[in-house]
């Protein structure tokens, strides 16, 4: 198995990209899987009592959940990774992340509460005003394409774990419609 490097990725900014694709798929915005508005105002109100610091971060794990398995029903080949399944490597990193940004839910807060008003259907603009996708970034998105039975959003070449890619895999959703869900993937190098 090919040992894979986390140092390249930024997990703050991998948060954020999770947090605003599963945000803008919920049924209130893009229908892509069936949570509505648990990561707006009423998922807020219905966690907040249970859990008074660290609401938002319930919040997102149970989005989490459901996107990425939504994503596998819809689309998910052998051998490949999207934004809701990194390479293990990365993915029990960015588990290790979470106590400490649990830790410091309070400086989380304003990104929550600004995901909470979340609208509209431009999902690259979306991830602009998060801050979390540069013009550069962007460019990249006129590579991509959706695949012809239309489920799924190949990147181009292998995956390596790179802000670069993991952003990819997050600006691919851009690539789907509104209730018509579009898995961007990329394929895993030789392991």
């Amino acid at each position: 198995m090919a040992i894979v490097s986390v140092h390249a990725i930024d997990f703050d900014r991998l948060l954020k990209l999770r947090l605003v694709i599963a945000r803008f798929g919920e049924m209130d915005l893009a229908k892509w899987w069936n949570t509505k508005g648990q990561l707006g105002h009423l998922g807020a109100a219905a966690l907040r009592r249970g859990f008074p610091r660290t609401h938002h971060f319930a919040q997102a794990r149970s989005v989490f959940a459901v996107a990425a398995h939504r994503c596998a029903e819809v689309f998910e080949p052998p051998g490949c990774v999207t934004l809701w399944r990194l390479p293990e490597a990365i993915e029990e990193e960015f588990d290790t992340r979470w106590e400490h940004w649990l830790d410091r839910s309070a400086e989380w807060q304003p990104f929550f509460q600004k995901l909470e008003t979340l609208r509209g259907t431009d999902l690259v603009a979306a991830l602009r005003a998060f801050e979390v996708v540069s013009d550069r970034d962007a460019e990249g998105l006129s590579r991509l394409r959706r695949s012809a039975e239309g489920r799924a959003v190949p990147l181009p070449g292998v995956f390596s774990p790179t802000d670069t890619d993991v952003t990819l895999l997050a600006l691919g959703f851009a690539r789907a419609e509104m209730g018509a869900l579009a898995v961007p993937y990329a394929r895993r190098g030789n392991s």
